[in-house]
């Protein structure tokens, strides 16, 4: 599998996907379906829900897949 990895942002915050680590549990999907919907294209919207909200749910990511950073950090 040929690694992909893309990136989201809201302006405050970034969420990072790697398709290579993800293992399709799909609590990202269950735990906030505002922002990860696997039926549109982007599957990630950052204006679904607030940034901790985001954070927190990607948090649980079981496989590392997602992660994020907080956009200021990098500036």
């Amino acid at each position: 599998m040929k690694e992909v990895t893309k990136e989201y942002t809201n302006g405050e915050v970034t969420v990072v996907w790697k398709n290579s680590l993800c293992i399709h549990s799909a609590k990202c999907v269950r735990g906030l379906p505002g922002v990860f919907n696997t039926q549109q294209s982007p599957w990630i919207n950052m204006n679904g829900a607030t940034t901790d909200e985001i954070v927190e749910q990607v948090n649980k990511c079981p496989s590392g897949a997602l992660s994020f950073f907080m956009n200021a950090d990098r500036g």
